[in-house]
């Protein structure tokens, strides 16, 4: 095995960027598992991505599951990176592709940032569940036309789940995927659940990014909110149980989706 990956080097490049789909899928699923319960009243909690990595690590076994994470995710960022430099999907550097390309960039190192607190946490040395989203935000305000930057922020995010939200109804994510080993009847199945997973994600996308422009044009940090945040304002919504069991359960079908594409993505093998 080690000479074919030393005759081949994009055999480990796909392995890696498969793991790391696989984490990133765990994660979402853990979230959207422990709103699920939440909904129902049965329990869980509503959180982010950082505290599903506590959740895991609460675990028996827990730092050795975690740790297993951490280096998925660490595979999912160098992927992510690849993606940006070398573009195996062959985007191009018009407008168009090289802008998909830095949103490559983005996504690899908002997961580097979810990867080092994995890290830390199976060290035992941080990782804590701080708001990460207010304190850069603050941060962000403190700058000249820190306003400016925020609720660009925000116009951006909510731009980014319009945009799940278009994926999931045209579903034209389904052509990088190699599902000719299915009948009909899995293969719409899978479509579906990966549909509604994006659609789970274009509405948490587009109420952080809501957020970010509140803060912006309130001059108030504390406005901000990330994941958790949007699935506790879900619940405190007229109808919130069903409004949060419905965006848990799709946040579930995202991690699913997530799975989907690291059994079946068509991962370019000449990265």
């Amino acid at each position: 095995m080690t000479q074919q990956l030393i005759d081949h080097p994009s055999l480990w490049i796909e392995r890696l960027a498969r793991f790391g789909y696989i984490s990133k899928g765990i994660v979402y699923g853990i979230v959207g598992l422990l709103a699920v319960q939440v909904a129902f009243g049965t329990g869980g909690r509503t959180t982010d991505t950082k505290g599903a990595l506590q959740t895991i690590v609460s675990q028996p076994f827990g730092k050795l599951l975690l740790a297993i994470v951490a280096v998925g995710l660490i595979g999912y960022v160098l992927w992510r990176f690849i993606q940006a430099i070398k573009d195996p999907e062959n985007k191009g550097t018009d407008a168009k592709g090289l802008a998909v390309r830095v949103g490559y960039a983005v996504n690899g190192l908002i997961y580097a940032g979810l990867a080092v607190s994995a890290v830390q946490i199976v060290l035992g040395s941080g990782g804590g569940s701080s708001n990460s989203t207010e304190d850069w935000t603050a941060r962000l305000l403190s700058q000249p036309f820190g306003q400016w930057l925020v609720g660009t922020g925000g116009a951006f995010i909510i731009g980014l789940g319009f945009y799940q939200l278009y994926k999931a109804f045209t579903a034209k994510f389904q052509r990088k995927l190699n599902l000719s080993e299915l009948t009909d009847t899995e293969r719409n199945g899978v479509i579906s659940i990966c549909r509604f997973g994006l659609l789970a994600r274009g509405v948490v996308f587009c109420i952080i990014g809501w957020f970010l422009i509140q803060a912006a044009t309130q001059y108030d940090a504390s406005a901000a909110g990330g994941l958790d945040e949007a699935l506790q304002t879900l619940a405190q919504q007229p109808y919130g149980s069903w409004l949060l069991g419905i965006v848990a359960f799709g946040l579930v079908a995202y991690g699913i989706y997530l799975l989907v594409l690291a059994r079946y993505s068509n991962i370019i093998r000449n990265s």
